[in-house]
């Protein structure tokens, strides 16, 4: 195909002729329209997808919190629990569910060995309300990346939902230690499966 002819004043008046590409002329007339399609990927692009720093230090906190309750009741117990908020933590930084899954498993047993051990049963109801917040709280933060941005403003978001976790956790833990002091008593197997029970209820109604 031949390109167009567009006549052009010149030196003196006289006319010169410039030939040009049907191309070019195309891809002059779409420039600002593709200039604008691109500038919601190009700020995607740009927009850093990690978590909060508020709710990568709020889960911090939790899991520390989770590790001493444990680690007071059992040492071994409390060494797990720690292991699993250093999971937590490797989770929120690269962004992976699957990490905090894992590390809230390592968490569970932890925990479950700390009451197998004969550890009191009140730093272990601790231990587990701490380790669902951090838990829930890692999680929370890598969505929050993934829909608004790091930059965003979300400390009170992320301090709402930490406290309405918290106060399921509470309410969670005055049931589970109610029915351990009105029926159980001192026997470690009721105690241990009271707690798994209330990990269990705690677990649902934080997720």
């Amino acid at each position: 195909m031949g390109r167009p002819v567009v006549p052009r004043r010149g030196r003196g008046g006289r006319g010169e002729v410039v030939a040009v590409s049907r191309r070019g002329a195309a891809a002059g007339e779409g420039g600002a329209g593709d200039g604008e399609r691109d500038a919601p990927e190009r700020d995607k692009r740009e927009r850093d997808d990690r978590p909060p720093t508020s709710a990568v230090v709020a889960g911090l906190v939790a899991g520390a919190v989770a590790a001493l309750s444990a680690f007071l009741a059992a040492p071994t117990g409390g060494a797990l629990v720690g292991l699993a908020a250093v999971g937590f933590l490797a989770g929120s930084l690269r962004r992976s569910h699957r990490v905090l899954s894992w590390a809230a498993a390592v968490g569970v047993v932890g925990i479950a060995a700390a009451g197998y051990l004969g550890g009191a049963v009140e730093p272990l109801l601790a231990a587990g309300v701490a380790l669902a917040i951090a838990w829930d709280t890692a999680d929370h933060g890598i969505s929050l990346g993934e829909q608004v941005g790091r930059e965003a403003r979300t400390r009170r978001n992320v301090a709402v939902h930490v406290g309405a976790n918290l106060l399921a956790g509470g309410i969670s833990v005055a049931v589970v230690y109610g029915a351990y002091l009105a029926a159980a008593g001192n026997q470690p197997v009721a105690a241990l499966a009271l707690l798994l029970f209330g990990a269990v209820a705690l677990a649902s109604a934080v997720r």
